[in-house]
């Protein structure tokens, strides 16, 4: 990400400044976070989504601070990767991500996997400059951690352990939906069909979920067809993806919390809309500060287990498992 920058500076100064009013909570350490792979876990990820971070909101940066510091302490070993659905930076701001690239060195992963969402993009006059502050964002994250992970556009996928994640991003400049190319559309379908052939899981990362799902138009409270969604390719990158068995399709954007409107059945998709990470989140049963997953896949099942970063606890009460469809079933 280069040198710190002038407003990188005084963001950081702003932050310690609210310390002194309010002092530091870490989160807990009796609760760490488990590397599952002794349990016959094939994949451990972090799952979260709308960071946010802002150059003026500074709660948000404290917030992170949590989050940070619960998952690079409280790991015994390594996640395989720390996976965000988008909506990492408040405005893509180069003081944001050098927050963030700060704050996230030395956290007990092996891979970052980053989705763009809309706030990372819409407020930029050019969009290739966009896309080459979100890719050297994660490319530094990644050479930090030692992955082979390299990223030039704002869709690529990436495997780990055998299975695939694939990232949309959107082509073009919007305020909130997402725009795809053919050429992306024609991608994401070859990309899926060999990430299933074996029977495996392949995982779908996007900021914004289909028309009509986790609630919308309601919980995104404006009474538009399209609200909160994808957009006007909604319908078509659904059918993609209902082309294959378990594909699941993770997303943010909604703030939702972890409740009804977290997993919904799609066809055959799977589709997850995480909460927001470092603010209020609302329309779940939980709706606290800090909470995500870690998602565990085993060989007939994944495991998304919640948890609240911020405060470093497990809560098991909203965990979500999920069978996967037996190879031969079409």
């Amino acid at each position: 990400m280069g040198k710190d920058s002038i407003g990188y500076r005084l963001m950081k100064y702003n932050v310690s400044k609210t310390y002194k009013k309010t002092p530091y909570v870490a989160p807990s350490g009796d609760d760490p976070i488990e590397i599952s792979t002794k349990n016959g876990a094939k994949l451990s990820v972090a799952l979260w989504a709308d960071i946010q971070i802002s150059n003026y909101m500074f709660k948000r940066a404290r917030n992170f601070d949590a989050v940070c510091e619960d998952i690079t302490k409280n790991v015994d070993g390594k996640l395989d990767a720390i996976l965000v659905a988008g909506d990492m930076a408040e405005n893509g701001l180069l003081c944001e991500y050098q927050y963030m690239t700060d704050k996230l060195t030395g956290a007990k992963t092996k891979n970052f996997i980053n989705s763009v969402g809309n706030h990372d993009v819409r407020l930029k006059a050019c969009y290739n400059n966009t896309v080459k502050r979100f890719c050297s964002f994660t490319n530094t994250l990644n050479k930090r951690a030692g992955s082979e992970l390299t990223i030039d556009s704002l869709h690529y996928s990436y495997e780990l352990n055998g299975y695939k994640f694939i990232v949309l991003g959107t082509d073009k400049t919007k305020f909130e939906e997402s725009c795809f190319y053919e050429e992306q559309l024609a991608w994401l379908d070859s990309e899926l069909a060999d990430a299933t052939k074996d029977g495996r899981p392949a995982f779908v990362i996007c900021h914004q979920p289909f028309c009509y799902t986790h609630g919308l138009p309601d919980t995104w409270d404006i009474p538009i067809e399209s609200a909160g969604s994808i957009g006007k390719q909604s319908d078509r990158v659904k059918d993609i993806l209902d082309k294959y068995n378990n594909v699941f399709y993770l997303t943010g954007h909604l703030h939702n919390g972890i409740g009804k409107y977290t997993h919904e059945i799609i066809g055959k998709i799977h589709s997850v809309n995480l909460p927001a990470l470092t603010m209020p989140n609302s329309s779940g049963d939980c709706n606290e500060i800090g909470i995500g997953f870690i998602m565990e896949v085993y060989d007939d099942h994944v495991l998304f287990r919640s948890r609240n970063f911020v405060k470093g606890k497990y809560l098991p009460d909203f965990d979500i498992d999920i069978p996967l469809c037996p190879m031969n079933v079409v």
